[in-house]
């Protein structure tokens, strides 16, 4: 069963829709029992750092993330949490993926929201039959800065920053593949198939 962590932070519906119509039985909870006994697991997110970690804390649902072998996405916020380290509210992350978050300069629109080029650094199985310098759909304000070892692609606004990024078992984009019309729903399928 793949499992999409709630923690009180975004709307988990319609990436658990996309995946349902991919055919992929999929269950939203916040019961850690549940996300234990996971084969894949996706840890979405919108909101802010701080009050993120608090519930995931709160629930001991971070822990379960530290030490999870099944298949991992981070998605947006669920990305950014796995870090060492966020600007945002100065908060310690889950340190599952070394780096660290930063806010988008100074100067541009933020949150940035829409479509950005995403070009690819490395081949992987979560990118297979995705067209290098496809457009994925943004919602964020922060970004994380991984060593370049980790990065499987990149896109910029006002900098550039990593879009996908790997580690271990552990995957985790900026985008909103739910939101990112055909080639969201390829990486999606391409995560459920692992």
């Amino acid at each position: 069963m793949i499992v999409i962590i709630d923690y009180k932070s975004g709307n988990v519906g319609s990436l658990q829709n996309a995946i349902l119509g991919l055919g992929y039985d999929c269950e939203i909870s916040s019961d850690p029992g549940k996300i234990k006994k996971a084969n894949k697991i996706i840890f979405p997110g919108q909101g802010r750092a701080k009050s993120a970690r608090r519930e995931l804390k709160k629930s001991g649902i971070d822990k379960i993330i530290k030490s999870t072998r099944v298949p991992f996405l981070g998605i947006c916020l669920g990305m950014q949490l796995l870090a060492d380290f966020s600007a945002e509210d100065n908060v310690s992350c889950l340190s599952v993926i070394p780096g660290n978050v930063f806010k988008l300069p100074a100067g541009l629109k933020v949150p940035q929201i829409g479509w950005n080029r995403v070009r690819f650094s490395r081949s992987s199985p979560l990118l297979t039959g995705i067209n290098n310098n496809e457009f994925f759909y943004f919602a964020h304000s922060y970004y994380f800065q991984a060593s370049a070892k980790y990065v499987l692609a990149t896109t910029d606004y006002g900098v550039e920053f990593p879009a996908v990024i790997s580690r271990d078992n552990f995957y985790s984009v900026q985008f909103h593949p739910e939101k990112s019309g055909l080639a969201g729903l390829k990486l999606l399928n391409n995560f459920c198939a692992l």
